[in-house]
């Protein structure tokens, strides 16, 4: 087993230039903090490395999901005795973006989320959170039914020509493949309705909404296959690995990949 590592803010800020970070550019950050070993600062400096990488000029996303907000008989609840399902669907409390955390996104993007000056999309279970320059635009009106599609914050996010930044995580954790699912055309491709609780004039609403189904089972076979055409750069740091890619280069070739390879 790999000794652990230790890793301080300078590491992560020469990491992140030697990745290919730049002023300016805009991102979208998955992170998983344990993977580096022991980061001096936790999330926080994680975060501060990334703002000061991009500047003012530049803009950071991660995913902010809340999806234990969907209905239990999904099976979001599944560690729960299903004779709850109901009663729990009946206490969800309402979306609220200034609180609402997020589940099983990690701790930086839980920190992220509450950053100064960040925004938060208004979907109440795949919200995004941004920070800079592009943050207003890539989270706003973050529509129901549009989770991943052209109008929602990865769309918005390709439209500008960003970047994805893997930090110690794979390609399972690559929400942007998600838009080459809406473009990609594949057998058994379908919309599913699914459903939240969320506020309506001041009041709690149970409100469903039809979206496209995903479930994302063979992106790290996509990602492997990207890897193949020399558009990722990798940078070691602690006992992790960052991975800095063109979204608009890879959700082009997992469109192509998906409608050539998913049965």
């Amino acid at each position: 087993m790999e000794k652990r590592k230790l890793v301080i803010p300078n590491d992560i800020k020469a990491a992140l230039k030697e990745v290919g970070v730049k002023k300016g550019q805009a991102i979208i950050v998955h992170t998983s903090l344990s993977s580096l070993g022991y980061v001096c600062g936790g999330a926080q400096s994680v975060i501060e490395a990334l703002l000061e990488s991009v500047g003012e000029e530049g803009t950071i996303m991660m995913p902010t999901q809340s999806w234990k907000n969907l209905d239990p008989k999904t099976g979001v609840y599944w560690q729960e005795p299903e004779e709850w399902w109901d009663v729990i669907r009946e206490n969800i409390p309402a979306y609220d973006k200034r609180i609402t955390p997020t589940n099983t996104m990690g701790a930086v993007s839980e920190m992220f989320r509450q950053w100064s000056g960040t925004l938060r999309s208004d979907h109440p279970a795949r919200s995004v959170a941004a920070w800079g320059h592009y943050a207003g635009y890539l989270t706003e009106n973050h529509d129901l039914s549009d989770i991943f599609g052209d109008s929602s914050p990865i769309g918005r996010l390709y439209e500008l020509d960003g970047y994805v930044l893997l930090i110690g995580v794979g390609y399972d954790k690559n929400t942007s493949l998600h838009l080459a699912d809406v473009w990609a055309e594949y057998p058994g491709k379908h919309t599913v309705i699914e459903s939240s609780a969320i506020r309506v004039d001041g009041q709690r609403v149970w409100k469903g909404y039809e979206t496209l189904a995903v479930d994302g089972e063979d992106f790290s076979a996509i990602g492997e296959a990207f890897e193949q055409t020399g558009q990722v750069r990798h940078v070691s740091l602690g006992n992790g690995i960052l991975s800095m890619m063109s979204q608009r280069a890879l959700v082009d070739f997992a469109v192509e990949w998906i409608g050539e390879n998913r049965k």
